[in-house]
């Protein structure tokens, strides 16, 4: 099995982008990373940024699926972006998410790992078959039957988040999945709540069904997003990783911002 990964993260209505993504592959492992900042002043830029160094160097050094690895690239990002608030200033209330989804493309297998609203998907045939679950208000609130995902993506408290990296004695909340099977044709979307919440899964969906390819698909995200996004909208950010029949590539990737 082979992958091709493509990205877009734009700034939005924002006076700048507080939003990181990253990839790396050493041939068999790849991996993709979101992170949202949050902390204002460009504080949350930095935080994204040590959770995407953090995470990456980490698997680039111990790769695997394994829970307990996967768990331990968020405890570890988190303690480093507790580290780099202590500096002060507009680094002191920086917090980001963090969602970092890894494929062994010789087992054929996936898993991931998340703090916060970043999401990750697993569409099939252009069907969603699998979701990260949101560390949120409105997310508690749906599991509670109170709202459904369409309402919960436009509440106005959408963006109060029950978990993110930078929380100080370690008390972030990260889940895990279990191994998941994947073959080719499978795709695998990683995003922030910048597209989410303005396009819903239902589009998403309905947008990769009707693309050929994971450009098409990205460059379609990012189009309907400029149309439908109201004034002063967040940053946004996407990585799609596209399964595909090997072409027996196994150059390793470096670290990519």
């Amino acid at each position: 099995m082979d992958i091709e990964i493509v990205s877009v993260s734009k700034q939005g209505g924002r006076p700048y982008n507080e939003d990181v993504f990253g990839q790396w592959s050493d041939g068999r492992f790849a991996a993709c990373l979101v992170a949202d900042g949050a902390g204002g002043h460009g504080g949350g830029d930095v935080a994204a940024d040590v959770a995407r160094s953090s995470v990456l160097g980490a698997l680039a050094a111990s790769p695997g699926l394994e829970q307990g690895r996967l768990r331990h690239l968020l405890e570890q990002a988190n303690r480093d972006v507790v580290a780099r608030q202590a500096e002060g200033g507009r680094l002191a209330d920086m917090r980001s998410t963090a969602v970092v989804a890894v494929v062994d493309l010789e087992a054929c297998e996936l898993a991931w790992v998340h703090a916060g609203d970043s999401r990750a998907y697993l569409f099939r045939d252009g069907e969603q078959v699998a979701r990260t679950v949101d560390h949120s208000l409105v997310q508690q609130l749906v599991n509670g039957g109170m709202i459904d995902e369409e309402r919960a993506r436009l509440h106005p408290q959408r963006n109060l988040l029950l978990s993110a990296l930078g929380a100080p004695d370690g008390d972030v909340e990260i889940d895990v999945s279990e191994r998941m099977p994947v073959r080719v044709g499978d795709v695998v979307l990683l995003c922030s709540d910048g597209v989410w919440e303005v396009l819903g899964d239902r589009r998403l969906g309905e947008i990769l069904r009707a693309s050929l390819d994971p450009h098409q698909w990205i460059d379609t995200i990012d189009a309907e997003i400029g149309l439908l996004a109201a004034p002063g909208y967040d940053n946004y950010t996407a990585v799609a990783m596209w399964l595909r029949a090997d072409e027996d590539t196994t150059e390793p990737l470096p670290l990519q911002p």
